[in-house]
């Protein structure tokens, strides 16, 4: 039997999941690149060596025979400089770091339409303009790089890397306004619909890993994406919220909505699109207050089924992205009670209330009705919490049900895009 291998690239470390053509986990392999491999998260040597290091684990639990593709994902908005052979010709600007040129940011800001992603100072077409003096080949995503060293050939990307560089994914092509920052959009590779076969291995792969040359590399996606796809959500109104450090929603659309007025952005999969936003709250907001021991053992004794009566917004610090698109929004956590029980509910009830707002906004903006939620990430496990949420969501959408995720590895989200182009691009 025929099999695939996803490959998911975080900040901490690389995960691998092989998976049959019937999306059934058959194994994996990991690397923590900060406690095996080193603790700079910007270097694309230790990126490759922790791909080395989970692959050789991964291909030791198969027959390599029955290897026919792999697909990568990587942090969005993670941009580098390459020369034509694929050398860094600086250091790679992360998810999160910040364009501080603000002739940079004001061009782009100019010229962009209301409904592209490539706004603020952490797009990765800041990043891309800010890296153009130094003469690169190509302005890259991580992904990118990492299918350059499968395929040696690094003028690939796919849709959903490349939103956040300015990439019209309605009209499938990089916009002419790009241009008129002053940005040649030739050194930017060509896009591809995630799960669209790209190339075969190079032969230096091929030997290396003692694979097939005719294993094919699958165009990937970003982590956020992977994890949704990974949860096995395939139906237009299925939704998915990661509870994480931040609060994150994607809902299954059959069109592409945005409204970036409240932080409303789309990713197109395959013949679909996933609708969503991030907010600054969640589990960040969280640990201004409590330690991870305290979380838990205040929510086992917390009862759900009375409301606090306290209406709160809970974000980490002054600003705010989606559902509420205000950089100056202030965070709301007061009046606080005694009662640390009480404030712990006051503040999951505030990230919920969120949560329901954000559905609310892709539907006031023409998305599907929500259908079913599948919660991932480290808020996934209180059950206090899933509580609140289930009554304000059911109390507000009445047909909407909770389901279990399939798989929270974002490796599992690749391996189906691996499974996809291994299908002739059929994802659902």
């Amino acid at each position: 039997m025929s099999c695939v291998i996803g490959i998911d690239v975080g900040t901490s470390g690389v995960r691998t999941i092989v998976m049959n053509k019937r999306c059934e986990i058959l194994s994996g392999g990991s690397a923590c690149l900060f406690a095996d491999l080193g603790d700079d998260h910007r270097s694309p040597l230790l990126w490759w060596q922790g791909i080395e290091q989970a692959l050789v684990k991964t291909l030791a639990q198969i027959p390599v025979e029955q290897l026919v593709a792999i697909c990568i994902d990587g942090t969005s908005g993670t941009v580098l400089p390459v020369d034509a052979l694929g050398n860094c010709l600086a250091e790679p600007k992360m998810y999160n770091d910040a364009v501080e040129d603000g002739r940079i940011l004001a061009s782009i800001a100019s010229l962009m339409p209301s409904s592209s992603a490539a706004g603020g100072a952490t797009s990765g077409l800041a990043k891309a303009l800010y890296f153009s003096a130094l003469k690169p080949a190509h302005i890259i995503h991580q992904a990118d790089w990492i299918v350059g060293k499968f395929t040696n050939d690094y003028t690939h990307t796919d849709a959903n890397n490349a939103l956040k560089s300015g990439y019209d994914p309605v009209t499938g092509c990089w916009p002419d306004w790009i241009t008129e920052t002053g940005f040649n959009t030739q050194l930017f590779p060509v896009v591809s619909i995630p799960g669209t076969p790209l190339a075969t291995v190079s032969e230096k792969i091929s030997r290396q890993f003692s694979i097939s040359d005719k294993v094919q590399i699958i165009a990937g996606t970003t982590d956020g994406c992977a994890s949704f796809l990974a949860t096995g959500a395939s139906d237009v109104g299925d939704a998915v919220t990661a509870l994480g450090s931040t609060l994150t929603i994607k809902l299954l659309s059959d069109k592409p909505v945005f409204a970036p007025e409240y932080g409303v952005y789309s990713h197109r999969i395959g013949d679909k699109w996933l609708a969503g936003g991030a907010s600054n709250s969640g589990g960040r907001a969280l640990a201004q207050f409590f330690t991870t021991e305290a979380l838990s053992s205040l929510s086992s004794v917390m009862d759900t089924s009375r409301p606090s009566g306290l209406d709160y917004y809970p974000l980490p610090a002054q600003g705010e992205r989606f559902p509420i698109n205000d950089p100056q929004l202030q965070p709301r956590t007061e009046p606080r009670p005694d009662d640390d029980i009480l404030f712990l509910q006051g503040l999951l009830e505030g990230i919920s209330a969120i949560e329901l707002l954000g559905y609310q906004r892709l539907m006031d903006n023409d998305a599907p009705q929500l259908r079913s939620i599948c919660t991932v990430g480290g808020g996934s496990t209180n059950q206090s919490w899933t509580s609140i949420r289930q009554r304000m969501m059911v109390n507000r959408f009445e047909e909407v049900v909770f389901r279990r995720a399939d798989s929270e590895e974002a490796a599992a989200g690749t391996a189906r895009l691996a499974v996809a182009g291994a299908n002739e691009g059929k994802l659902w």
